[in-house]
């Protein structure tokens, strides 16, 4: 099996014999905390987030937003190999996962099958003025 590895998207053959390492409980509240902060920086305070510590196959980290009832689902991968831990960190996959909440509003519309373009733009707009305030 191939696991796509960010940032350099490398593919690694994972070898099942391998023992696995277990993400700590500690890395999970690292992530979560660093989620959280982003989350507010970004101004997505009115989603309601659920953490979950559990093995995903083929990522570090995933996240699931439901638009109509403002809520997302984040997940962080319980297990990945030792090399795996050097390419990718809590910090790093948690900062990522918070950018999908902002964008995915914008990939929400851009895929729904009726869309009129006043959501779109409002929708960039938005995600402009948040980052307005974030990069100096």
């Amino acid at each position: 099996m191939y696991v796509i590895c960010p940032p350099d998207f490398h593919l690694i053959k994972r070898d099942w014999k391998q023992p696995m390492s277990k993400r700590t409980e500690a890395d999970f509240q690292k992530f979560q905390k660093v989620f959280t902060k982003y989350q507010h920086e970004f101004g997505m305070t009115g989603y309601k987030v659920y953490f979950k510590h559990e093995p995903i196959e083929d990522a570090y980290a995933s996240i699931y937003v439901n638009h109509d009832d403002h809520v997302a689902t984040v997940r962080l991968d319980s297990s990945c190999l030792p090399e795996d831990n050097k390419l990718r960190n809590v910090e790093a996959s948690a900062k990522h996962e918070a950018i999908h909440l902002l964008i995915s509003k914008l990939e929400y519309l851009a895929t729904s099958r009726y869309c009129r373009e006043d959501e779109i733009y409002q929708e960039v707009e938005s995600i402009a003025h948040k980052l307005e305030s974030l990069i100096p």
